[in-house]
């Protein structure tokens, strides 16, 4: 099977595998992709939460995007956790320099356990910079209503904070719905010439850790594919969806899900 695109990862690593790069390249493989990586930061974390986050040296994370690329240049690029305004600064710079058009922006602020994986500052840099440069960004409703300073909790608060984000220059907006008390989850799509409410069947689990990550990481691989923006994203929450259904139940806390589930490997057995 030959890859049908290739992906640049720009994010953090997750030391139990369900969430962060690692969640990102089995997303991006298990969709028939190629994953190139620039990790930003190393954590020692498991299902239960975070022990220690180290940053990797901003330099180090520029000369990653830009001697991978330089080789390889990816279709599209999914960009995780940026922990400080030193590194957003750095992968703007890289991002003016490799001209890519498709990028996926997952503002990761906050561990599913609550540690928090991103400065004020930074956040301040990401708001004013970064995300006029992407092609969507994907917050969950704590990012949301960190990004725009606003409570979210219905549906008619999501559509308001998409419309502020639109405002701070994003040009497609996938605000997740999961924190919401609904029945099902409401996922919000929303640019400034269409608007789409994307509804799931709410599964009763507590696996469900790296689904930000990964439905970014399908979306980029959607887009990078030919796949509109709101097409990917609906795909990628169906991908997500499907992969929450059938975790493998690892862990004490919030365990992963299944990032195999589109996988199908032919194996031939003499």
């Amino acid at each position: 099977m030959k890859p049908n695109s290739k992906i640049l990862i720009i994010a953090g690593s997750d030391s139990s595998g369900g969430a962060g790069i690692q969640a990102d390249i089995k997303t991006v493989t298990a969709l028939g992709s190629y994953a190139m990586t620039a990790i930003t930061a190393v954590t020692s974390q498991n299902t239960t939460g975070v022990k220690s986050i180290v940053g990797i040296n901003p330099k180090e994370i520029f000369d990653q995007i830009i001697y991978s690329c330089k080789d390889i240049r990816p279709d599209a690029i999914k960009i995780g956790m940026l922990h400080s305004s030193d590194v957003i600064k750095m992968v703007i710079k890289a991002l003016d320099i490799i001209k890519v058009k498709k990028i996926v922006l997952d503002p990761v602020m906050v561990a599913k356990g609550g540690s928090k994986l991103i400065n004020t500052r930074a956040i301040q840099l990401l708001k004013l910079k970064l995300i006029k440069k992407v092609s969507i960004v994907t917050p969950n409703i704590p990012e949301a209503e960190i990004l725009t300073k606003t409570k979210i909790l219905t549906t008619e608060d999501m559509i308001y904070a998409a419309n502020k984000l639109i405002g701070l220059g994003a040009k497609n907006v996938l605000i997740k719905g999961g924190h919401l008390k609904y029945k099902n989850v409401r996922d919000i799509f929303l640019n400034k010439k269409d608007i789409e409410i994307f509804n799931s069947e709410r599964y009763r689990t507590k696996n469900t850790h790296g689904t930000g990550c990964t439905l970014s990481s399908a979306v980029t691989t959607f887009i990078s594919c030919g796949k509109t923006v709101k097409n990917s994203c609906e795909l990628g929450i169906k991908y997500v969806n499907s992969a929450i259904k059938s975790n493998p139940k690892y862990g004490k806390g919030h365990g992963p899900i299944n990032h195999l589930i589109s996988l199908k490997v032919n194996r031939k057995f003499k």
